[in-house]
């Protein structure tokens, strides 16, 4: 009986070391290897080492938003950004208000907030259609 107590007890003890080393690695892989702001998804796209790898970034349903030839000027060597900014768009029913807030910093920081023109705002409400 007792012999059979140790091997659970071994089982059990293996089990909970897999567990946790694949939730760990699973939690490494997306804090480490998956962009969290602007400036990182500049890096994560201007690094890439093709297209396709670069397409595993877009959300999925919208990879014909990203287009090869968008791709390939980013990865251009004769062309660098001249600045990485990040934006957010809070829609209301009659307003659109854009966000510029900080990239690359651990918190997100406002630097400006801006009403936009309906012009502005319908080209936004028109692209996610």
């Amino acid at each position: 009986m007792g012999v059979l107590k140790k091997n659970k007890r071994k089982y059990w003890i293996l089990f909970i070391i897999v567990f946790f080393i694949s939730v760990g690695g699973s939690i490494y892989y997306v804090y480490f290897y998956t962009p969290k702001n602007s400036l990182e998804l500049y890096q994560a796209i201007s690094f890439a080492d093709d297209f396709e790898d670069a397409q595993k970034l877009t959300l999925e349903g919208y990879e014909d938003n990203f287009k090869k030839e968008d791709f390939d000027y980013i990865k251009r060597l004769d062309t660098t950004a001249s600045s990485v900014r990040q934006f957010t768009l809070f829609e209301y029913d009659e307003k659109t208000y854009v966000v510029m807030t900080s990239p690359g910093t651990p918190r997100l920081k406002v630097l400006a907030v801006e009403e936009l023109p309906k012009d502005i705002r319908n080209f936004f409400i028109e692209l996610l259609e």
